[in-house]
């Protein structure tokens, strides 16, 4: 059995040094497959729910090479990389469309601040129940999942001191959002939000992971975690994504890894050290020093995604989808993007530079992946 996959990927777009634009309103207007952003600086698009890694790399490379091209014919603009608006421009807000309420309402609150780029995984649950009981585990786990993914130590061409400066400054919302312990907790607290307007629709559930459907909060059928920086490099994404499922698939087999059965500790414990590990992450992702959710043991995430790592092997090589996870190994060996790029920066490369660089990195990868793999794969 294989979990089916889906992933929601913001980028930015811009100029070949690293300089943001704003080009949602053409793009959306003249690409199928791509939505627009409150902000018009980024772009997004979806790729359809597949249980195969291999056309689920073909999904994610195959509208990105269809927008470099577009790109390119517009202007010789091109993808950015990172998380934030490493170069600047964080003081003003774009508005991709002055006539959404929502939006309105989006800019008035938090600013600039949701101005970022990420990748959202969706992993397919049907049953309510086990759905729920993924989300408690995975929100007390997705700082793992940020620590493997930061991509944003730069902000208006400064260091910040963080690696993900992007969850640093996201808003979180609502300010208090429970482990929820059943389905119909999660269909009452979702209404009495929306009641109470601390939500303004059931997509204004800005936390780690959330439960997701085409009916919220009633009809639910995917866990999507929500926490991750943008991951440029494709097959490195995958990793991530392989990591999810297998974590998934093993609770799937064993409810009592449940974090209500299988911690020691209380439920506002695991809300507060959750919250502690989400912040410690943010800032030094892979060295942060975290507590542990089942025993409130010290750990550090490099140390913990390791054991996991471990943990979850058995069941990805059973399932056949083990290759898939060893760039993990190499992100724990080399660090994440924001850490490779602060050693750059360190050995006094220019934040331009670094970015520039990435660019064309990034770009060749994709077409030689396109050219290996998805030339004679027909994405479903």
């Amino acid at each position: 059995m294989r979990l089916s996959k889906g992933l929601e990927i913001e980028m930015y777009t811009g100029t070949s040094d690293g300089q943001i634009v704003g080009l949602s309103e053409r793009i959306v207007k003249d690409l199928e497959g791509f939505v627009r952003e409150p902000d018009s600086r980024n772009v997004e698009y979806t790729t359809a729910p597949l249980s195969s890694y291999d056309r689920l790399l073909c999904a994610t490379i195959r509208p990105r090479h269809n927008l470099r091209k577009y790109l390119q014919r517009i202007g010789n603009f091109t993808l950015i990389p990172g998380s934030t608006l490493s170069l600047g421009n964080s003081d003003h807000f774009y508005r991709s469309d002055l006539h959404n309420p929502y939006h309105s309402y989006i800019e008035k609150t938090y600013g600039t601040r949701v101005v970022t780029a990420s990748i959202h995984i969706n992993i397919g649950i049907n049953d309510p129940e086990t759905l729920i009981r993924a989300c408690r585990l995975i929100r007390l786990e997705a700082p793992l999942y940020l620590a493997l993914s930061a991509s944003s130590p730069f902000l208006d061409g400064q260091v910040t001191g963080y690696h993900s400066t992007r969850w640093h400054l996201f808003p979180h919302t609502p300010d208090h959002v429970p482990l929820f312990k059943s389905h119909s907790h999660f269909i009452y607290w979702t209404e009495e939000q929306l009641a109470r307007q601390t939500m303004q629709n059931v997509r204004h559930l800005w936390t780690s992971v959330r439960p997701n459907g085409d009916n919220r909060p009633y009809n639910l059928n995917r866990l999507e975690l929500r926490i991750c920086d943008l991951i440029v490099e494709p097959i490195t994404l995958l990793s991530v994504v392989a990591l999810l499922e297998a974590r998934l698939i093993q609770l799937i087999n064993d409810p009592n890894l449940d974090p209500l059965i299988h911690s020691q500790l209380s439920l506002d414990e695991l809300l507060t050290i959750t919250a502690h590990n989400e912040k410690a992450v943010a800032k030094d992702s892979l060295t942060a020093q975290l507590t542990h959710w089942q025993d409130g043991r010290r750990i550090d995430a490099q140390s913990w995604i390791q054991e996991l790592y471990q943990e979850i092997l058995p069941t990805a090589k059973q399932r056949g989808f083990s290759c898939f996870l060893n760039p993990v190994k190499r992100i724990l060996r080399d660090g994440n993007l924001a850490q490779q790029w602060l050693r750059k920066y360190q050995s006094g490369y220019p934040i331009s530079s670094i970015l520039a660089q990435e660019i064309e990195e990034i770009a060749q990868l994709e077409q030689e992946l396109e050219d290996k793999l998805c030339q004679s794969l027909l994405v479903a």
